[in-house]
């Protein structure tokens, strides 16, 4: 899984890949367990072999906001921390027992310097996560809440059923009982 994520850039050789793939460390996380917490400096990237993990704020009030879920076979960082040296608005909690392949930041920055396909890689790496980024965005903008459920069923259906209602109650900006509701409604 993970040597097909780093092929489907068409930046790195077979070698290129097994290369870089030594760096990462392999590292468990149980479920409930954070990856990074708010007020921490963001110092490493990891790929999630499998596991889910969310993206979450604590609001003014106290309120705990869901506002990303990442899945197997993706890259997961608290990005703006790990570029701006800041300390981290977020935390990532993994959802269920999680496996990780994670890179030190330090690590990372050597190989920017050392081969500019690094550079693009991370580039290309950014850019996507800009667009989700802006596709999270139009859809809170645009779409109910219904239909930001069902895009989540219909791109993750073998997950969805792992993550706890209040999560995805959290991430949809609803009530649980409004997620229910939709639930019942909805059939596939």
């Amino acid at each position: 899984m993970v040597h097909d994520f780093f092929r489907s850039f068409n930046l790195f050789s077979e070698n290129e890949i097994e290369e870089f793939l030594k760096l990462f460390e392999v590292r468990k996380v149980s479920k409930n367990e954070y990856f990074i917490q708010e007020g921490e400096k963001c110092r490493e990237v990891a790929f999630i072999q499998s596991g889910i993990f969310r993206s979450f704020y604590l609001s003014d009030n106290g309120k705990d906001m869901t506002y990303c879920f990442r899945f197997p076979n993706t890259m997961m960082a608290a990005y703006s921390s790990l570029i701006s040296d800041c300390l981290s608005k977020e935390s990532m909690q993994a959802i269920t027992d999680a496996e990780l392949l994670v890179l030190k930041k330090e690590k990372m920055d050597t190989l920017i310097q050392d081969d500019l396909n690094w550079t693009r890689f991370l580039k290309t790496i950014a850019e996507q996560e800009y667009l989700e980024l802006e596709k999270r965005f139009f859809q809170l903008q645009r779409d109910s809440a219904s239909q930001r459920y069902i895009a989540l069923l219909k791109n993750y259906p073998d997950y969805i059923q792992k993550i706890p209602l209040q999560y995805l109650a959290s991430y949809l900006g609803i009530t649980q009982r409004h997620l229910s509701r939709i639930r019942k409604e909805i059939s596939f």
